[in-house]
């Protein structure tokens, strides 16, 4: 379902501009390597590895504006200083990071894009793929979670393929009882409450 437009958003935007994110930075305090979550949503995953890790560095990148807002208030309301965001499509990543300063990236119950006409649209395509190894430094992770069976099928195939390295594989994190250190996202906690069962895998580029 589609998010309604948030009631005077652009201005909240702006009042938050201090915390977009901008390349020019890593000549000043904002230093690589970075981590990298594609979709942060309202930010709950980003904001609370933030506080987790305050030597580190992240960027959350959303293409939704309407949610990203929500994400930065949440990095404001608990004075987080090494995170920023980035509202942009995943594909366009090369345009805002160079070769080799991303230390990890993320990606969090991305949309299935369930038909197969579709498959191009997942962030475990082979051309998103490409674009994350032009980014990401040597042994630099990528790691996913997904409630969606199909999707992690075709993530693992499509990894194996497009130049990484699966280091581990689950498809029920919870019930096999290797969650321990796992920062949830806003999604994850309602899926975990239902019962459904939480795909994760770890993958570095060969």
């Amino acid at each position: 379902m589609r998010m309604r437009k948030k009631k005077h958003r652009d201005a909240r935007f702006q009042a938050r501009a201090d915390l977009c994110f901008e390349p020019a930075e890593f000549a000043d305090k904002f230093k690589p390597p970075v981590f990298l979550e594609i979709g942060c949503g309202k930010g709950g995953f980003i904001c609370e590895l933030a506080q987790g890790h305050p030597n580190a560095n992240f960027v959350a990148v959303e293409k939704n504006l309407d949610v990203m807002v929500l994400a930065m208030e949440k990095a404001a309301e608990l004075g987080l200083t090494n995170v920023r965001f980035l509202s942009a499509d995943a594909k366009n990543l090369a345009e805002h990071f160079a070769p080799a300063i991303v230390g990890g990236i993320y990606l969090n119950f991305s949309d299935p894009w369930h038909k197969r006409y579709q498959a191009s649209k997942r962030l475990t395509y082979k051309t998103f793929l490409e674009i994350y190894k032009s980014i990401l430094i040597p042994e630099a992770k990528l790691v996913m979670k997904t409630d969606n069976q199909n999707l992690f099928s075709f993530s693992v195939k499509s990894l194996a393929e497009n130049g990484f390295e699966i280091l581990s594989q689950t498809r029920d994190l919870y019930g096999e009882g290797i969650s321990d250190g796992n920062v949830q996202t806003e999604y994850e906690k309602k899926f975990v409450a239902e019962g459904v069962a939480i795909c994760r895998l770890e993958a570095v580029m060969k």
